[in-house]
Formats: structure tokens, sequence, C-alpha cells
């Protein structure tokens, strides 16, 4: 294969920790260029659903994980070159910190020499903040700084001690003064869906386009250049089954790549509401994926009509993978944060109860009888009387075993959110393939 290369301007947005301001200026600026007629290709790096609704809203187009140990270097590299190819402009979004993780923001920038853009918030300092930028910039020589962004800068005297302490090297790109009108709704897990905000977030993006227009920020970087990579090409492993995927304010914790895999691999996806349908929709295997059930306890509860229909697709034996949020609906019962219990399905053996901040996340592989998968743990519940595990996730970096996963007649189930592409035909088997 014959490596292909394409050229566009890009820029990163990290941070020197999470909670900077980072998804609120980035959609902010891709709201902007979109603005100016461009097209906007948003990238936000690691395992985040939350995020890249808000982002696609703000841009326009579909927002992609981009990930080197749960995605691959090569999966990345080409997702990259797919979106130089179309866009004017490339954003990815970091997390955490800048240095922060095993890939980090950092590693990602420096692997396809995207010039970072560092999102601070500089209230209560003025010359630290260009000392910290300053550090960040020179941490590391394979990281391009292309300046610093300085959100909630107070005024344009603040601003100036600012400007005046960095370097000529280190620009800034943009002065942001704090703005109720442009900040992102959230609650326990990050944001709000973008679903249940949608108008709202709309005013935002048109407050936060007006806040971030005239800044340097808003004028194109220099171009980047991308390269194709060589992917495997996705065999036919699903071809001619339906799977049903459950997709509502409940469940909405979908990857749009594993969606895309799923139907590369010859399969149909039917959507269906296990809070508002009362039907289930024709289907060989169903995908419960994480998402909100804590939030909608009553309704699920009360659609009782949908549980007997699961609960056939359970008892006929056809495949379920049940991920987090899914993973609690399919158990007896769910306590919610304010004590109440409410009946879930019962195809799995025990209670799920909401632990208010305490929680876990972090990446694992999901070591299934079909095969080994990438995935990653975010959650803030517990389960108990859960069955015996067929097995466990393997954390990224520590011993302990990570998540149990649990296996039932047809029905696979974990806290655990999967990345399909990681491994096509383990995933293929979850929902029923024979190879």
């Amino acid at each position: 294969m014959t490596t292909q290369s394409v050229s566009c301007p890009a820029i990163f947005l990290s941070a020197p920790s999470s909670g900077e301001g980072k998804t609120t200026i980035t959609a902010a600026i891709a709201r902007n260029f979109l603005n100016q007629g461009k097209v906007v290709r948003v990238f936000k790096t690691g395992p985040d659903y939350l995020d890249p609704q808000i982002l696609a809203q703000a841009s326009g187009e579909d927002v992609e994980q981009l990930d080197m140990w749960m995605a691959g270097e090569e999966y990345c590299q080409q997702k990259l070159f797919e979106a130089a190819q179309v866009a004017d402009l490339i954003i990815v979004e970091g997390a955490m910190g800048m240095f922060d993780g095993d890939p980090s923001s950092a590693d990602l920038a420096a692997r396809f020499n995207i010039p970072i853009a560092i999102v601070m918030s500089v209230k209560g300092m003025a010359q630290t903040a260009a000392a910290i930028a300053g550090g960040l910039a020179n941490f590391r020589d394979d990281v391009k700084v292309a300046g610093l962004i300085a959100n909630h800068c107070g005024t344009e005297r603040h601003a100036e001690l600012i400007r005046d302490a960095l370097p000529e090297s280190l620009p800034l790109l943009a002065t942001l003064p704090r703005s109720e009108e442009v900040a992102l709704p959230e609650r326990h897990l990050g944001l709000v869906q973008a679903a249940e905000v949608a108008d709202e977030l709309e005013q935002r993006f048109t407050a936060g386009a007006e806040w971030v227009d005239g800044q340097l920020i808003t004028q194109l970087p220099e171009p980047v250049t991308f390269y194709s990579a060589e992917v495997p090409e996705v065999a036919p492993l699903l071809q001619g089954k339906t799977i049903a995927v459950a997709k509502d304010e409940a469940f909405s914790f979908i990857y749009d790549a594993n969606i895309r895999l799923l139907e590369q691999m010859g399969a149909s996806c039917v959507f269906f509401s296990p809070l508002h349908d009362a039907e289930l929709p024709e289907a060989d295997a169903m995908w419960l994926p994480g998402g909100y059930p804590e939030l909608h306890c009553k309704a699920l509860a009360a659609n009782t009509v949908m549980h007997n229909q699961i609960r056939g697709f359970f008892d006929a034996g056809k495949s379920i993978l049940a991920e987090c949020g899914g993973f609690l609906y399919s158990l007896n019962d769910l306590v919610d944060l304010e004590g109440d219990v409410h009946p879930m399905l019962g195809i799995l053996q025990g209670t799920g109860a909401m632990r208010g901040k305490r929680g876990c996340q972090g990446m694992q592989t999901a070591v299934l009888p079909e095969g080994e998968v990438r995935a990653h743990a975010h959650h803030r519940s517990r389960s108990e009387s859960t069955p015996e595990p067929v097995g466990y996730g393997r954390r990224q970096r520590h011993p302990a075993p990570g998540e149990s996963i649990y296996q039932s007649r047809g029905l696979t189930a974990s806290y655990l959110h999967l990345f399909f592409a990681s491994n096509p035909e383990a995933v293929a088997r979850v929902f029923g393939a024979k190879c």
C-alpha cells in the first residue's frame, strides 16, 4: 500500500489540568470557524461520550475519539488523514492535563506533529500564568506549543501583565473573560447530553463564537501534514444479522465508530428506546450501551412491556451486550441517588446502587472468552449480589483485577465500555457470529 499525504491546518487544545475550560473554548472556536463558512473536524482525546456530543453540535460534523492505547496509532493516523481530506481546520481537544495519562494528550500531539494551544484559567494569577505556560511548553522537546489561551482573564491590564511576561516564542492567542453565557451545563459524570439541551446549547454556541471572535485563535493555524495508514480490511463477520441498539435519554454512550464497525461487518443496526417503546424491533442480537439509567429509573421500571420483550429475547438465547448503564439495567434492581429501589430487567442476578461522587474510571482490557477488547470504565455506582464472573478487566497499569465480566446464556455484561475496532472478531463473536 502506497502511503498518501494531505495537509490541513490543525490545532490541539490542551491544559495544565481538567476544569480549565477546554470543551467550552473548543466548541466556541469550532462554531466561530463554522460561521466563517469553514468545514471544521473536531476530535476528542480519550474515551469520552459527552464532550463529543457537544462538539458535534458546535462544529456541525461528527466527532471521533482518538486514543492511541484504546484504538491504536494506525487507527488514529487514518482518522486524521481522512478528516484532513475534507476539512478546512482540524481541532483536537485533549483530556485531563497535558502530560497526564499514558499515552497523554502531549503524546498524541507529538505523534502527529499537531501544535498545542495551552488553555489555562488565569483567575488569581498574572505573570505566574506565563511561568506555568512556559514550563509546559519546554517540558518536552518533541511537543510544539503554538501559544496560550488565557481563560477567565479579568481586564485588559490583566491580559497585558500576562502578555508582557510571555516569551516571544509563546504568543497570547486569546484572552477570554469569564462568561456565564457560554459555560456548558454539567452533571455527575460530566457534561449534560447534547440532545437534552440542544436549544440552550445553540444559544451558548452563538455567544461563544462572539466571545472568541477577533482573537488570534480564530485565524487559521499553519497546515500539518497527515499520512494514510495501513488499516486492516474489516471482514463481513456479521453479514445478514440485525442488531437492536438501545438509544434514548437513558442509553446514549455509543461510539459512532462502534456503530460504523458493526455496519462494516455486515450488520444492520436498528435503534429502540427502553424508555418509550413498547415493542422491540426484529433482531438477532442486542446492544444495551451505557448512559444515565439512574436518572430515568422510574420510567424504565414502569415500562414493563419492554421488560417482558427483552426478557423474551434473553430467554431465546439471543446475544446481548450490556455495558455499564446497560449492565445496571440488566440487574434485578437499581437504587437511585435518593435510595429508592426500582425493578429492572432481572436477566442478571444482582442489584446496582448509585454512590454519589465516588466511582471508578480508567482504561482496561476486557478479557472475554471471545477475545480481548480494549475498553474503559467510568461509573459512580456499585453492583452487589451478582453471580460469579467469567473474567475481569485487565487494568492498563495496575495489577489488581479490573471490572467483573458476566455471561449468562447469550448475555455478556460488565461495567466496561468496549471499543469495538480494537478486536472486531471478538466483538462479532459477542454478537453471535460463528468465527
